[in-house]
């Protein structure tokens, strides 16, 4: 099939637990998507890793096919997005010499709550931009060194989802700031790795990749180019991190504008001049490019929640299963019946090590106020009502920063009108969901064609590639914003009686009486 458009750009977003390969038409609305999902692993409790080469083979099964449907116009670059937070060790010769430790994993919980008391820790949130978690690459390098000695030694390069990709494609080992803004060791006003994260860490910065503008671009391999079907040198655009090329994909880079994603984990972002970090380091600061940065959250528990909820219930496969993620995995929609209402049935989704806003890793989920009458539609309802007011939390601490009007929403999980609906109910707030779940591939062709220097700002950008899609604004029912409202006061107060008899840190969470 060829496309209306003559010049095509590929945005390559590789995320969680897949990779979406989107050819974009310059001056024209013409897209094709191709994709490819792919597990995350569990090998023993508390660890979420991924093989690299698996993660891989998808990518460029997904980049030749989208290639082969391009037909005959000429693909100008590859642009790439990446999952951040992960870490993997790689020996002299660049090859992988551990799996992709993700986000997800919560081995290095102990180290980061070690971190987090020590008397620099308020210094190296601020300077980093990053609070300090067992997501982070910080935290975990500092698990390696304590716990694996033998592969901290055997270790010549440190490096991220987005390193190992940018050295598949071009052959060459680098990270750049954005998704280095999100690693815990990068100092955001040099734009350099941190001397104190460095030493907090105890890794040497020449294991370290270089740090590349997120408009800085390389050239296809070869080998590569021959298998995808591209020619070789096609320019790759090194690209940024996916959770800011969500927010310029849906187009929240101005101000009020916060930018709100649901997949597997969940997050809010707002677009910003220049970083801020947040002075309690409850929000991190991470770039887009050099001068727009986002301000915001995630919460680790998103859509993975209903999946795991199904997957108890018998509607789908558990959180752990063995084998190809089932379909639908991506798109995190309910398999089993909803509930109209959770009748009074409470879920605190907190299966995952918590970030944003109580960056709690120790809080564990729980169903509250359970009853004989309560059967698997109402739990896979409270399960989603769960995850919406957290998502309302972390809401209310970036309002205490900077003030949200609306919110532009993206993600598989808001194909499903019950998780728009209730999401805009508990946030309470406009909110427009995007056409389409190709938000931040177009994210990354954006930001690939400002680094090739075809358009003088992303706002062009977007439009050269026939704009951002959008939907009607989500229906908000008055009754349902009165019961999440009567439901965020008692999960509040619950939060609060957990953080007097746990010591959870929960103070992120306000809510007026």
């Amino acid at each position: 099939m060829t496309p209306v458009a003559r010049q095509v750009i590929i945005g390559l977003d590789v995320g969680t637990t897949g990779v979406k390969a989107v050819g974009f038409g310059l001056g024209s609305s013409w897209r094709t998507l191709a994709v490819r999902q792919y597990p995350l692993l569990r090998p023993a409790p508390g660890q979420e890793v991924q093989d690299p080469a698996v993660i891989v083979a998808a990518a460029s099964a997904a980049l030749s096919e989208c290639v082969a449907s391009i037909g005959t116009a000429e693909v100008v670059a590859v642009s790439l997005s990446a999952a951040m937070h992960g870490l993997m060790a790689l020996d002299a010769d660049l090859r992988p010499i551990t799996p992709l430790v993700t986000w997800a994993d919560g081995r290095a919980g102990e180290e980061a709550a070690d971190l987090a008391r020590q008397p620099t820790a308020l210094d190296l949130q601020q300077s980093t931009g990053t609070p300090i978690h067992p997501m982070t690459p910080m935290a975990k390098l500092v698990w390696f060194r304590h716990h694996d000695p033998t592969t901290w030694k055997a270790a010549r390069w440190w490096a991220g989802l987005k390193d190992y990709l940018l050295l598949w494609l071009t052959g060459t080992l680098a990270t750049e700031v954005s998704s280095a803004s999100g690693t815990g060791l990068l100092e955001v006003p040099t734009r350099a790795w941190s001397p104190l994260a460095l030493s907090t860490s105890g890794v040497d910065p020449s294991r370290l990749p270089e740090i590349l503008a997120t408009t800085d671009v390389l050239a296809l391999d070869r080998h590569v180019a021959a298998t995808v079907g591209l020619p070789a040198g096609t320019p790759v655009a090194v690209g940024a991190a996916d959770g800011p090329l969500a927010n310029l994909g849906t187009g929240a880079i101005t101000p009020g504008v916060a930018g709100l994603s649901l997949g597997t984990s969940g997050a809010i972002r707002l677009a910003v001049e220049g970083p801020h970090p947040d002075r309690h380091g409850r929000l991190f600061c991470y770039a887009l490019t050099d001068s727009l940065w986002v301000v915001g959250g995630a919460v680790s528990n998103g859509g993975e929640v209903l999946r795991w909820a199904d997957g108890m219930l018998g509607a789908g496969s558990p959180v752990g299963a063995d084998g190809p993620p089932p379909q639908g995995e991506m798109t995190h929609q309910p398999t089993g019946p909803i509930a109209e209402s959770s009748d009074g049935l409470v879920m605190l989704p907190f299966l995952f090590p918590e970030r944003a806003p109580l960056w709690d890793r120790d809080l564990a989920g729980a169903y509250l106020g359970l009853r004989h009458h309560h059967s698997a539609p109402h739990f896979r309802r409270a399960a989603m009502e769960g995850v919406c007011l957290q998502m309302r939390f972390l809401l209310e601490r970036i309002d205490e920063f900077y003030p949200v009007a609306s919110i532009r929403a993206t993600g598989g999980a808001f194909g499903s009108a019950l998780w728009r609906d209730l999401m805009a109910a508990a946030l309470d707030r406009p909110m427009t969901v995007i056409g389409d779940e190709d938000g931040t591939a177009l994210g990354a062709a954006a930001l690939g064609l400002l680094a090739l220097g075809a358009v003088p700002s992303l706002e062009q950008a977007l439009t050269a590639l026939g704009g951002v899609s959008t939907g009607a604004p989500a229906a908000v029912a008055a009754e349902q914003v009165a019961a999440f409202a009567d439901l965020r006061h008692d999960i509040a107060r619950l939060l609060g009686a957990l953080a007097r008899t746990a010591d959870v840190g929960t103070a992120a969470v306000r809510v007026e009486p």
